[in-house]
Parts: structure tokens; C-alpha cells; sequence
């Protein structure tokens, strides 16, 4: 299906952001399809390991974050989880693991460290800019509710 302006209505997508339009039935189911190769936004996760990232220093390592997103989401995160975001974020230059020196407690193995890079920083700050702007423009919100703890 090419893209026209009856078939968008009043929506305008650039070229390169438009997703493939698939039809499976007579019209009424759709998918849509969109590439995200150039991913530049952080997902909830990636955030919240970044941050913990920050707040844990330069030589962070899996369980310790583990510990602190469970501090601060108030639920556990499994440790695969956590490496999973954590090669991702590697592979988009957002931080550096180094093997540690391999200890007896471990049974001679070394434990991975992790720290925040420069444009992971960078990252950080472009996403609290653009959470920030989009709270301000929200109307006026009912108190939060409680949190179960």
C-alpha cells in the first residue's frame, strides 16, 4: 500500500518514518510495521540501569544494580534482564564493561564492571530533557496515588 494524503488523513509522516502498511482482511486488521534501527530513545529499563549506573559510580557490577533498582522500583529485576540491557547499551556506546581480577569467592572467575560513557551521559540528560517538557505540558494531575510498599 503506497502512502497518499487521502489515505493518512490529516497525518503527516516524513518519508523515512513511514511505517509498511500491511492489510490481512478485507481492511479491518492491519500491521504496521516500522523500523527502528537508528533506536535512539531509552526504554524504561535502560533508564533506570543507566541511572543506577550514576548513583552506584564507575565500577558497578550486576548485583549491585540489581539491588538498586529493587531499592528504588520497589521489585526485583532478574539479573539476565539486567545484562541483557546492559550488552545492549555497550553496543550503543552508552556504557564500557572491564573484567575485575578473578577472585577465590567467585571460584576464580571475574566479575563484569560497568560505567556510564560520555554519550551515555549525553543520553541521559536528552531524556530528562524531553520527560521534563512533556510533564510540564500535561494538565494538572490528581496526586499520585500510593505506592504499595
Amino acid at each position: 500500500m503506497q502512502f497518499s494524503q487521502e489515505n493518512l488523513g490529516n497525518h503527516s509522516i516524513p518519508a523515512r518514518k513511514r511505517p509498511e502498511i500491511f492489510l490481512l482482511r478485507s481492511g479491518y486488521f492491519f500491521i504496521i510495521f516500522e523500523e527502528m534501527n537508528d533506536q535512539t530513545s531509552l526504554g524504561e529499563l535502560e533508564l533506570l540501569i543507566l541511572l543506577a549506573l550514576v548513583q552506584l559510580g564507575d565500577r558497578a557490577y550486576g548485583v549491585p544494580i540489581a539491588r538498586e533498582l529493587a531499592l528504588y522500583r520497589g521489585r526485583e529485576v532478574a539479573l539476565g534482564s539486567i545484562y541483557a540491557v546492559l550488552t545492549r547499551l555497550e553496543e550503543r556506546g552508552l556504557v564500557l564493561s572491564m573484567l575485575g581480577d578473578p577472585t577465590p569467592e567467585r571460584g576464580g572467575r571475574a566479575k563484569r564492571y560497568f560505567e556510564l560513557t560520555r554519550e551515555g551521559l549525553r543520553e541521559l540528560h536528552r531524556t530528562r530533557r524531553v520527560l521534563t517538557e512533556l510533564w510540564r505540558k500535561l494538565p494538572a494531575l490528581d496526586p499520585a496515588p500510593a505506592l504499595d510498599r
